[in-house]
């Protein structure tokens, strides 16, 4: 009954350790994709927020100073915003602004400027649109 004892007490046998390593390895296996996911869906948002803020502030800059932003330094130079954001998905301040020299905010507005910003990234989002034509 000592010998039965001894036996018992010695350790995993390999057998068991494959399973348990691979049960680990499948579960990492289901477990990355949905955390990548969840890396682009919040990339996502930010950039979302980051054009609804870079849009709200240039359409409170044109109505301001009766003329759009020549570029979105003037932003920050006219203290509306304290920096540029970055892209998320570029991880640089490097916006791709769409200027229009025809289109007026107002009567009073004399000159063209900056009317819309988008992403500067090349790359697909997750609905099927570019990054860009957000």
């Amino acid at each position: 009954m000592a010998r039965l004892q001894a036996r018992s007490s010695r350790g995993f046998t390999l057998i068991e350790l494959m399973i348990v390593i691979s049960m680990i390895m499948i579960l990492i296996a289901i477990a990355i994709p949905s955390y990548n996911q969840s890396i682009i869906r919040s990339k996502e948002g930010v950039l979302k927020q980051n054009l609804f803020t870079l849009r709200s502030l240039i359409s409170q800059y044109t109505l301001d100073k009766q003329k759009a932003p020549q570029s979105l330094d003037d932003l920050v130079s006219a203290g509306y915003i304290k920096q540029i954001p970055t892209d998320p998905l570029t991880a640089k301040p490097d916006w791709t602004v769409e200027q229009e020299e025809d289109t007026l905010m107002s009567a009073d507005e004399q000159s063209g400027g900056i009317d819309d910003v988008h992403s500067a990234s090349d790359q697909t989002g997750s609905d099927g649109t570019a990054y860009s034509s957000w």
